[in-house]
């Protein structure tokens, strides 16, 4: 049997950053250890600000301003002119409130006590598992603690076994949100109405609170603990147990918000109480062992799907000061890197569970998080889940698609009023109620706060999940209706450009300047490369996704005549991937952003093999942008490099990004000019502060290196590093509804097995293994070995 991945620290944690986290898509929590006091902290991920009234209000205030499609023309205008300060001065009008923050919900304070010596021996958190352990010494007597949070109970677990005689506990619940019901073991929260972004610093009320229903939405969080134990329970104002030997405490939650998530009906608060009352007793009854045993076969039955071994070692404990932050053994960092990234998404977002995984996963503790915890869609979301099919976590993508339902419905109606367009838009940043709007407020500059493309790119998960997946159900009735719409918008937003070439304007490339003929730097402009790929393969997959469901639809013959007059990639006279329609100068060479190559990584339009001379201009720009800035950066440059055949770059920017983050782990910026990024000391992705799409990012990165399924090819090792010589990778899904499983020995490919688990099996499988190719046949639930040596000596 093959042995669990566990991550260990010999001491508690001092702060939230170095804490373990837990979840189970819904509820969260960020285990901190300790002897005599320890802390949890709890989130529930429906636990945001705002209501479901989403950007209407909003909506409202940009029309009744100006805004909408009049209002557009002059600002076409005005960019076409290159009168950028008018343009800007015109957009911002189009700009809503911000969209709405993730929100801390709870913290449960243990306490253990008994006449004697304290030690603590350690914690670790199960990478296959989802438990984290701890042994420690409370007056001589030993301790042993186990938290997990139960997908099938729904309840935060926590189970205490003493040995050698008994010891005293106490439980206090406590919240930084508004409390307003509270005994010893529950608490009623009153949820914010509004929040503010931490960098909208003149905000008077950051957190405004309704204090009580708004319309037919009450803002409310329920919490309750259950406790099981053979010592003697008194609560009066805290819970204690006095003289126990074993105890289990269940946490269950019912809040406003997740009603609405899940279309059920709406109930007082006294029902949401007994609600989550009723599933902390359930699970209490359940007890500690079946708990456990339920947890562990659904955890494991998602993540036991897949493996990713780089070297020899996988099974064991770690710490992770000295054998991952260290730097000592960067195969073994390497291996539970893309592990953590896995069991973070699988803890963080799974079907049912509420909104998807947002910028800090499941986990916050502050009340103003660093950019809100939403979603920020020019990368920041789609990153999330690049590795949600190819790590074999399918089913973790479908909250995504949840949200992009409800975008649906909320773009709709922007993209109608504002833009008097069809279909359904969305620009930078949305929330778990669907924002939709530009955001800014009226001042935000629009290289951050006005683009039009969010929903464009989030589309490319619909496809991609079919193309892994071949799920024609999933297709028909969600994917294609997304699809369609999105595709609706941009012919509608497409405008006659010269030359007969179809522009977006005004248009961003996302976070990113160039420089105007006065040397200003400017964000608006018209077609950037970005938006032109983006459309362009929503456009290709809107045809695909019909031909596969045989219907012809009237939107496909105006996609049909407006794809050729789109822009293509271009070459800078540099001779790098161009980012604006204009071979522009960039106010910042080396900025983090790069945004035209989201052609080469993840839509495929440019690669070696199809397009060399634009996978050549796609080097010279990644040379040019430098290494690695920060979490999310350096997971997208190791992506790309290998994409582009470079496992030896793409080794050297995962060695950057895994070294440790030293000074002030909470910093928003360096604070000495150095580069952002590295690991914390939970391993957790620093951007800074924590940011939790680098760790999702290096999952997808490092599978890259490894194995890549693109333009009808399997590619196996396509960018192995000679420091990686050995390794294996089983169970990595590829597109077709495919999966390989892989080992290779010094450098080379010594066993590979192609699986059809799905798809249409009269379709060629092409493979590829160092430029040489093989076409082969599956049958359903079919399996072929590769002859590798026969592939290695021909022609």
């Amino acid at each position: 049997m093959t042995q669990d991945l566990l991550l260990g620290w010999a001491g508690p944690a001092s702060a939230w950053v170095e804490a373990a986290p837990v979840g189970n898509g819904r509820l969260g929590a960020m285990v901190f250890g300790g002897v005599r006091r320890s802390r949890f902290q709890l989130n529930d991920s429906t636990v945001w600000s705002g209501t479901p009234d989403g950007p209407a209000e909003g909506l409202a205030g940009v029309l009744a301003a100006g805004a909408g499609p009049d209002r557009l023309a002059e600002v076409r205008a005005a960019i076409r002119n290159e009168d950028y300060r008018r343009a800007e001065s015109l957009l911002m009008s189009f700009e809503g409130p911000y969209s709405q923050e993730y929100l801390p919900y709870a913290d449960l304070w243990m306490t253990l006590s008994a006449d004697g010596e304290d030690a603590y021996h350690g914690r670790t958190l199960n990478l296959d598992n989802g438990v984290v352990r701890e042994e420690l010494t409370v007056g001589g007597r030993r301790v042993e603690r186990l938290t997990w949070v139960s997908r099938p109970a729904q309840a935060i677990c926590i189970a205490l076994t003493v040995e050698g005689g008994t010891v005293d506990l106490g439980l206090e619940l406590s919240s930084p949100l508004r409390v307003i019901q509270e005994t010893a073991l529950s608490l009623g929260i009153e949820i914010p109405v509004d929040g503010a972004p931490r960098h909208e610093e003149a905000v008077a009320e950051p957190l405004r609170y309704a204090g009580g229903p708004t319309g037919e939405y009450d803002p409310f969080g329920a919490l309750v603990a259950k406790v099981e134990t053979d010592g003697r329970l008194l609560t009066n104002g805290v819970a204690t147990v006095l003289g126990m030997t074993h105890a289990l405490v269940t946490l269950s939650s019912s809040t406003s918000a997740a009603d609405v998530w899940s279309g059920t009906a709406a109930v007082n608060r006294q029902s949401h109480m007994d609600r989550a009352a009723d599933a902390a007793s359930q699970a209490l009854a359940t007890g500690r062992d079946e708990l456990l045993r339920e947890h562990e076969t659904d955890l494991r039955g998602l993540l036991g799907s897949m493996s990713l071994v780089i070297g020899s070692r996988r099974g064991g404990t770690f710490d992770v000061e000295a054998d991952i932050l260290s730097g000592r053994d960067e195969l073994l960092t390497a291996t539970v890197i893309f592990q953590l990234g896995r069991y973070l998404l699988a803890s963080a977002s799974r079907p049912g569970s509420g909104p998807p995984a947002n910028l800090q996963g499941l986990w916050n503790e502050e009340l103003r998080p660093a950019w809100s915890s939403n979603y920020t869609t020019n990368i920041n979301v789609e990153m999330n889940y690049w590795a949600a099919e190819t790590a074999g976590l399918s089913e973790c993508h479908t909250p995504l698609f949840d949200l992009l339902d409800k975008l649906a419905v909320t773009g709709g109606q922007v993209a109608k009023d504002l833009y008097g367009a069809r279909g359904w838009v969305t620009h930078h940043n949305t929330d778990a109620w669907g924002w939709s709007l530009p955001v800014g407020m009226g001042h935000g500059n629009p290289s951050w706060a006005i683009w039009m493309m969010g929903g464009v790119w989030l589309a490319q998960h619909v496809w991609d999940h079919y193309e892994f997946t071949v799920d024609t159900e999933f297709l028909r009735e969600r994917g294609w209706p997304l699809l369609r719409g999105c595709a609706e918008f941009c012919l509608d937003w497409l405008t006659e450009g010269p030359g007969g070439r179809l522009d977006t304007i005004p248009a961003t490339s996302p976070e990113n300047l160039f420089l105007s003929a006065e040397g200003r730097p400017e964000s608006l402009t018209h077609s950037p490369a970005m938006d032109m790929s983006l459309i362009r393969a929503l456009f290709t997959h809107c045809l695909a996704a019909t031909d596969a469901l045989g219907v012809d639809d009237p939107v496909c013959a105006e996609i049909r005549a407006a794809l050729p007059r789109l822009h293509p990639p271009k070459v800078t006279a540099g001779g790098w991937l161009q980012e604006w329609a204009e071979d522009l100068t960039e106010e910042d060479p080396s900025h983090r952003h790069m945004s035209q190559m989201v052609a080469v990584y993840p839509l495929g339009e440019i690669d070696p093999a199809r397009t060399p001379e634009l996978a050549a201009a796609a080097t010279k720009l990644l040379n040019r942008r430098g290494p690695g800035a920060m979490g999310w950066s350096w997971a997208w440059k190791i992506a790309l490099r290998a994409r582009l055949g470079d496992g030896e770059t793409a080794r050297e920017l995962f060695l950057e990004s895994s070294r440790p983050l030293t000074g002030d782990l909470t910093r928003d910026a360096p604070v000495d000019g150095s580069e952002w990024g590295g690991l914390l000391p939970n391993l957790f992705s620093s951007h800074p502060p924590f940011q939790i799409d680098g760790n999702y990012g290096f999952t997808a990165a490092l599978l890259e290196m490894v194995v890549q399924s693109h333009n009808d090819v399997i590619s196996l090792l396509p960018a192995l590093p000679k420091a990686w010589p050995d390794g294996s990778a089983l169970g990595v899904r590829c597109r077709g509804g495919l999966s390989v499983d892989l080992y290779w020995t010094e450098g080379r490919l010594t066993d590979a097995i192609i699986r059809r688990i799905s798809g249409d099996e009269r379709l060629p499988v092409r493979i590829d293994y160092r430029g040489r190719a093989t076409e082969l046949r599956l049958a359903a639930g079919s399996e072929i070995r590769l002859e590798i040596e026969r592939m290695e000596t021909s022609c």
